[in-house]
């Protein structure tokens, strides 16, 4: 039999049931197989089942721009250790919560998604997923204000669960609101987290990347595992590490042998250009014959270009520039932090009216990592280390 979703529907209008295709099943399946073990694996399939079924409809009857966040690309490096999809619209962010239990008594959503100021959502949906039926049902919502105030926090698995209670399960509440301009505070505020030494980090990654660790985010406490998982670039080194991938943001390797896989799905890639002497590691001198990076975003519904290229005695030089060839509008930011987030003379360029581009030149060790920022913020943009 097939399963028909508006008969669900009729029965219950106040919630939403959808149809998951064969295609996204087998895409969702696909995919999955880039998590490390079995229960990250199965928790990418069910967040990938219901991102593919859920941001369609999403964007045909409520929000057109809806994107995931931070961006599709980067998701497994999440779902690997997290339950839990972003997606967000115009100034909105809403997290879906998947889960496969018939018993929906509570809304359990991980600290992560609560207590990460960068992860922070105004509102958090209830997605029962069957499998077996080919079928999701979004069975509720709640915001991050209801999360604080009426829901306890789990210290076991490290969850805020919400009773049904306090779950808002006609889902036409909130779109309704939305068409009336009703507004209401979805949001608390959270405590800021730690800065990690970079130290630390280095030795957390080795030790939270190992096989035998099943769940990372429970093995250390929730401040220091939120600092690690918030930073793009920490989570994605770790993600690679407990994957057995050497690593992926060499930019010496990408000038040598081509941009990794990794760093090409993020939008990096190879252009030419003049002829550059780069120093390199053991007072080596390499040649890189016209090759610079290129990172190509969207800023304000436009389209930029972020270059990196090589000058001499271990200079780099990062220049931000329109991809049509217009003036930069004044109020652009190009900045350029270390790999722990902390700035340094002469990291960043502001422009004080249009121009043509923007850049900052900085003096680098071999291994010594950098962060780049630009400011409008890139839509889908997640930190990255690059190393050099």
């Amino acid at each position: 039999m097939t399963f028909d979703p508006s008969s669900l529907t009729l029965t219950d209008p106040t919630q939403v049931w959808l149809e998951v295709s064969d295609l996204v099943r087998s895409q969702a399946w696909q995919r999955s197989q880039a998590c490390s073990h079995p229960s990250s694996r199965w928790n990418a399939y069910l967040n990938q089942v219901c991102l593919q079924t859920i941001l369609p409809w999403l964007r045909e009857e409520h929000a057109g721009k809806a994107l995931a966040v931070p961006s599709f690309t980067a998701l497994p490096s999440i779902w690997e250790f997290v339950n839990g999809t972003g997606v967000a619209w115009d100034r909105l962010r809403i997290v879906l919560i998947p889960t496969e239990t018939i018993d929906l008594s509570e809304l359990r959503v991980p600290q992560e998604w609560v207590d990460i100021p960068d992860w922070v959502a105004d509102y958090y949906f209830g997605v029962q997923v069957d499998p077996d039926c080919a079928s999701i049902r979004v069975w509720g919502y709640a915001t991050h204000e209801q999360l604080k105030q009426n829901g306890s926090y789990d210290s076991q698995d490290r969850s805020y669960c919400l009773d049904e209670a306090h779950v808002i399960q006609n889902m036409s509440v909130l779109w309704v609101s939305r068409q009336l301009g009703i507004t209401e505070t979805t949001r608390r505020t959270v405590a800021t987290l730690p800065v990690i030494p970079l130290a630390q980090v280095e030795n957390l990654i080795p030790r939270l990347g190992s096989s035998e660790v099943v769940s990372p985010r429970l093995a250390v406490p929730f401040q220091l595992w939120g600092a690690l998982i918030s930073h793009g670039g920490w989570r994605q080194k770790l993600y690679h590490h407990r994957l057995g991938h050497p690593e992926q943001w060499s930019v010496l390797e990408w000038l040598q042998t081509g941009v990794s896989d990794a760093a090409r799905q993020m939008g990096w890639g190879q252009s030419t250009w003049q002829p550059a002497i780069v120093a390199a590691a053991r007072g080596t001198t390499q040649f890189f014959p016209e090759v610079l990076l290129t990172r190509h975003m969207i800023i304000a519904q436009q389209q930029y270009e972020l270059r990196v290229m090589p000058r001499t005695g271990g200079v780099w030089r990062f220049e931000l520039r329109h991809a049509m060839g217009d003036s930069i509008p004044a109020g652009f930011t190009l900045r350029l932090l270390t790999e722990d987030l902390q700035a340094f003379e002469g990291n960043e360029d502001t422009a004080s009216k249009p121009v043509e581009c923007l850049f900052v030149e900085v003096s680098l060790a071999p291994g010594e990592g950098i962060v780049w920022e630009i400011e409008p913020t890139p839509i889908n943009y997640d930190r990255e280390i690059l190393r050099f």
